[in-house]
């Protein structure tokens, strides 16, 4: 069933009462410096907010009396948004991406693997590697931990292991999380800023510009002409009277 009007934004700040806006007669009081003043009706805390040329902000409406802050409503809205991305950092490191390896993997492959955990790990995503023995694969288990031993040390630089490469049934399992910020090394797959953007190639099939010569020195294009290879630009056309 379609809705004739948009939902409400669903950030927390959109519920939040502030001033007359609250309900309760009563309600609990967090001052300025952020110390407790006690139980006040609604209309002393308001006069007590704006006394302090401040607002009076519902925090947690399901508590009883509800508790209400002394605060700037455009400071509030601003930490409460800062706090809801802060969140959402948290979250997004959180999702995990899986790259396979195999034990006979090809060079170019296996760097094309660790360009996409690279690229995972800068973006505060977790990386989840497997790699699965086939057949004969499992009477040799070494190769396997020396391919991971391998991207291990190659993603230093972004990541560390969660714990030792395991071997679980057919294959070794390996977790690995981004390190902070400040010491992880940057993306070098990422446009630096300011870069020039780099323009698409021309198409073979778009026309170029030939230049013909006509015999009086003067060279034609297929702009002037209509096309590149003009049957009549060598003959010397007299137009009589």
């Amino acid at each position: 069933m379609s809705r004739p009007f948009p939902r409400p934004s669903s950030s927390p700040a959109s519920y939040v009462r502030v001033n007359g806006k609250i309900r309760a007669r009563e309600v609990r009081v967090i001052g300025v410096d952020g110390k407790q003043l006690g139980i006040l009706s609604l209309a002393d805390a308001i006069n007590m907010a704006r006394n302090n040329g401040v607002d009076l902000v519902e925090i947690a409406p399901n508590a009883t009396p509800p508790v209400c802050r002394l605060v700037d409503y455009g400071k509030f809205r601003y930490e409460q948004a800062k706090r809801d991305k802060e969140a959402k950092k948290h979250q997004h490191a959180n999702k995990v991406k899986e790259i396979q390896l195999s034990p006979s993997i090809d060079p170019h492959d296996f760097g094309v693997k660790l360009n996409h955990a690279i690229d995972f790990l800068c973006e505060e995503i977790k990386v989840k590697v497997t790699l699965r023995f086939r057949g004969r694969e499992l009477a040799h288990k070494e190769f396997g931990f020396q391919q991971i031993e391998k991207f291990i040390k190659e993603i230093a630089p972004y990541g560390h292991p969660d714990f030792a490469p395991k071997l679980v049934g057919k294959g070794i399992n390996l977790m690995l999380s981004p390190l902070p910020r400040n010491k992880r090394a940057k993306n070098p797959h990422a446009q630096p800023e300011g870069a020039p953007s780099v323009q698409a190639p021309q198409m073979s099939g778009q026309r170029k510009t030939v230049p013909i010569d006509r015999g009086n020195g003067q060279p034609a294009t297929d702009a002037a002409d209509g096309f590149a290879n003009n049957p009549f630009s060598q003959m010397d056309i007299k137009v009589g009277s």
